[in-house]
């Protein structure tokens, strides 16, 4: 089979991003958006995905992170709905629960065409590395919106902050990578109104 992949630019005058996702990769990565813990979030997502992940930013960070992790989402969200291209044969929905020391964290996800974001989880510190947290349910809700996905994450527990977010991406991976498998049992796409 050809592997799914999208290449995505954006460019405004707070960001200039760079992407390529390959689905059927490896789990390889290239990421550079400037902010640290960032970067070894979106590695990751693309080593416990699966996922072949190419990103290079440039945002306002002598502002704060905000636009460049938004932005990133966004981007993010546009690549996965090109490379998943019709959706035929694809599972659709994937879902996962993911322990990472404290934290326990659940991510379900329906690449139904429709958005939707419910996020479930408090910090109780304000950074991670050079990273705002606030700035994590930014990034998946741009996700959600840009990939016209239904996503919902869920921290049942967790006291360290690093873990806590840790487990939320690598669930997102590993819930995404279940959504996006081809399954030879799919006529089509899995929806009884015949499109997604």
């Amino acid at each position: 089979m050809e592997h799914r992949t999208a290449s995505v630019e954006r460019v405004t005058k707070e960001t200039d991003i760079r992407m390529t996702l390959d689905l059927d990769g490896s789990g390889k990565s290239d990421v550079h958006t400037g902010i640290g813990f960032f970067d070894h979030m979106l590695e990751g997502f693309a080593r416990h995905g699966f996922f072949d992940l190419t990103v290079q930013v440039k945002g306002d960070l002598h502002v704060d992170g905000h636009h460049t992790v938004e932005d990133t989402g966004i981007v993010l969200g546009e690549a996965i709905a090109r490379a998943v291209r019709d959706k035929n044969g694809i599972r659709r929905y994937g879902f996962f629960i993911l322990p990472m020391d404290d934290a326990l964290s659940l991510c379900a996800v329906d690449l139904c065409g429709r958005p939707y974001f419910v996020y479930d989880c408090a910090f109780d510190v304000p950074m991670i590395g050079e990273m705002d947290v606030q700035l994590i349910r930014e990034f998946f809700y741009a996700v959600s919106y840009g990939a016209a996905m239904n996503l919902h994450l869920k921290m049942f527990q967790g006291q360290n902050g690093h873990h806590m977010a840790e487990a939320m991406f690598k669930s997102f991976a590993k819930a995404l990578d279940m959504a996006v498998t081809v399954d030879p049992r799919i006529d089509g796409v899995l929806s009884t109104k015949g499109s997604l």
